[in-house]
């Protein structure tokens, strides 16, 4: 990097966002600098932060004009190291936290309209004012933001009923590489104008331009709810349940989860006010939510009361409890909510974030589980998830007594290419709900067929020739290819 050039761009950018939205203060920077997880740490030149969607395009054009890259950033929970720079110290940061308003809310179309840097949890809190929400959550609600969201194509404990990110945006405003500004934010239910462009950006990793706002589809707000914890037998047990379940109330189902005993174990013992919704240790447990979201629909505790005495009646359960309030409610998820969190305090373990055919879920955490802790003695696998859509969270547990960084180091190259191949076998997918990022690129090329890497590095070197927006992450580039 040439220091006058260099320090002429940095000075551009300055006065493009002011002094409040841009420093190259070590200090500074050091908290944006490295992941959620803790596993990538990098070096940026500066993090700038615009506060609209003008002051954003100004950047990226800067930034083209320099061959600077870029990493955009939103809340930076990500958990494949998505949004953090390289070592270079040749990036900057982009970050979107001050792009957060929230500009419309039109209930009678079930539309709202915000920024990139607008918090979930400020999301689902002003629509609740308005009588909508927007049904998606997850345990990071209080820092993801919506450009993130939008661009990794999240997930969370509502996909069942009203799918990922990419089934709720509705439009799409992005800044594309040359600093130019895609405005795809009309949420027209025809537009028959050729490929459907705001796909591209759901996903995409700002990997080919920088998403500065999103048009989402909301729903009413619940009435009210119904949460169940169910004890079964078995995956298998689980799997018939969701189908009894499904079968009768498919409209009102809003949430499968199945949680192991192990990790329920993890959770009480980690995770401060928790205790067990039932007595006994059956080897696995569901939560189920039903919800009520029209004052005329029928009433999810009946419906959950009639369900699960007649699943009970059909061998399906062992045993189940209704949460008796809304804070019980509340608690019972906060035991699922805490899983990952309980795990890491359990102590060292590769997680991974994998889906199958819905169908397949239980036949896979039964027999993936046992090949792994086989192959690699001492280890303990703790298989979780969301079985309505065959999202499981596979973590595999260092046997104990193993230094932790060196395990997960050597491990990783060995345990986690054996997952991902049981994964591909089952007809999956290695990445669920939390993107590719740096973390699952290189695997990303070795499962992928010739078809579909040609297809993404044909996408991404048509919008993004020079690569600057978030190289190395997402797709593996071709030998040749700028930034490989």
């Amino acid at each position: 990097m040439n220091m006058p050039d260099t320090a002429k761009w940095l000075e551009q950018m300055r006065s493009a966002v002011g002094a409040k939205g841009f420093t190259t203060t070590g200090e500074d920077m050091a908290p944006w600098l490295t992941d959620w997880r803790g596993r990538y740490t990098g070096a940026a030149a500066a993090m700038v932060s615009p506060a609209s969607t003008e002051e954003t395009s100004a950047i990226v054009r800067i930034a083209n004009e320099n061959a600077v890259a870029i990493v955009p950033q939103g809340g930076n929970s990500g958990m494949v190291g998505g949004a953090t720079p390289d070592a270079s110290g040749r990036s900057i940061i982009l970050s979107l936290r001050r792009v957060n308003n929230i500009r419309a809310i039109r209930s009678d179309e079930q539309l709202v309209v915000c920024d990139a840097g607008v918090i979930l949890q400020n999301l689902h809190e002003a629509l609740a004012a308005d009588g909508q929400r927007f049904p998606l959550t997850l345990g990071g609600k209080g820092s993801a933001t919506v450009g993130g969201l939008v661009s990794t194509n999240a997930g969370g404990t509502q996909v069942l009923r009203h799918g990922t990110m990419r089934s709720l945006v509705a439009g799409i405003e992005a800044v594309l590489p040359d600093g130019s500004i895609y405005e795809g934010l009309s949420a027209l239910k025809k537009d028959n104008r050729g490929y459907d462009l705001k796909q591209l950006f759901i996903g995409g990793e700002g990997t080919l331009g920088i998403v500065t706002a999103a048009t989402l589809k909301t729903v009413p707000a619940l009435v009210d709810r119904c949460v169940a914890w169910v004890a079964v037998g078995s995956t298998d047990a689980a799997y018939q349940l969701f189908r009894f379940l499904h079968a009768r109330v498919p409209q009102s189902l809003e949430g499968f989860e199945i949680i192991p005993q192990t990790c329920l174990e993890s959770v009480l013992r980690h995770i401060s006010g928790t205790r067990p919704p039932l007595a006994g240790g059956q080897p696995w447990h569901v939560l189920v939510e039903i919800v009520r979201d029209q004052p005329d629909a029928p009433d999810p505790k009946s419906i959950m009361e009639n369900l699960l005495a007649n699943a009970l009646e059909r061998g399906l359960i062992e045993d189940a409890t209704l949460a008796a309030s809304e804070q019980q409610a509340e608690d019972f998820w906060k035991i699922r909510e805490s899983i990952a969190e309980a795990e890491r305090a359990n102590g060292p373990a590769l997680q991974h974030d994998i889906s199958v055919p819905v169908h397949g879920m239980a036949r896979f955490i039964d027999e993936a589980s046992p090949v792994i802790e086989a192959k690699f003695p001492g280890t303990k696998v703790a298989a979780f998830g969301h079985m309505g859509d065959g999202n499981v969270h596979f973590h595999v547990k260092a046997p104990e007594g193993v230094e932790a960084q060196q395990w997960m180091r050597e491990s990783a190259k060995q345990i986690t290419p054996l997952v991902h191949d049981l994964v591909i076998a089952a007809g999956g997918s290695i990445s669920a709900e939390h993107g590719i990022g740096q973390n699952k690129r290189a695997e990303l090329e070795r499962l992928s067929s010739g078809a579909r890497l040609s297809m993404l590095r044909a996408i991404k070197m048509a919008i993004d020739p020079g690569n600057i927006m978030n190289p190395g992450k997402l797709v593996p580039l071709a030998s040749g290819q700028s930034g490989s």
